[in-house]
């Protein structure tokens, strides 16, 4: 699979015209559909479920990727994918048996990634590295769209990129939070594979401008 991908968050997309803004998407130079999806309970913030993943899955015709933002999401994920999920990601924070949800995703035949909260080291994914296709790093604390970039997350995608490394590892890095085109070359040169970007893309002026200029 190919690097330097943008992902916009449908999170910041305009629900009253969501098809609108999804075949927008499909016609820009943007990689994946990022869908944010929060419970209440595991982040402070409700966004959507299983009707808006149907609009998603019936209108997107690219990669959609899934942030499952919610407890016991093993619960759910056969549902996610059997609505248009290619990739779902579950937080280390939010998995008791994390090994067992990894390869739950993977036996449904969708890509499974793992998530980090700003405050979790890196080195929690030891021992689950060489099972995910995806570490998704969040750059901002999860719950709300249009936080500020915490810069610590330069040294996490290099943490990140010498433990795939040395456990042969073929997942991806995922940066998920105050993305805009002032960061975007910089996490990319850090090894940053894939950019999450909301608020920088569909409060801009020409979104699929934006885009375009995030992957330069």
């Amino acid at each position: 699979m190919k690097t330097k991908l943008i992902a916009p968050s449908l999170l910041s997309a305009d629900f009253g015209n969501l098809q609108r803004d999804i075949e927008m998407l499909n016609n820009s130079q943007a990689d994946w559909f990022h869908v944010d999806v929060m419970d209440g309970r595991f982040v402070p913030n409700i966004s959507f479920g299983f009707p808006v993943m149907k609009t998603v899955q019936q209108h997107a015709k690219k990669f959609v990727d899934v942030h499952l933002m919610i407890v016991e999401p093993e619960k759910y994920v056969e549902e996610f994918i059997d609505n248009g999920a290619d990739l779902v990601s579950v937080h280390y924070e939010a998995c008791t048996h994390l090994h067992r949800t990894i390869h739950l995703i993977q036996s449904k035949g969708a890509k499974a990634g793992v998530v980090l909260n700003p405050s979790t080291p890196v080195l929690m994914l030891e021992d689950i590295i060489a099972d995910v296709d995806l570490v998704l790093l969040m750059s901002v604390n999860p719950g709300f769209g249009g936080q500020k970039f915490i810069e610590n997350t330069y040294k996490k995608i290099a943490e990140t990129k010498d433990l795939i490394l040395s456990n042969n590892s073929t997942a991806l890095i995922e940066v998920d939070g105050g993305v805009n085109i002032d960061n975007a070359g910089k996490l990319f040169d850090a090894g940053a594979d894939v950019l999450v970007a909301g608020n920088a893309v569909f409060s801009s002026e020409s979104p699929e401008r934006t885009i375009e200029l995030l992957k330069i």
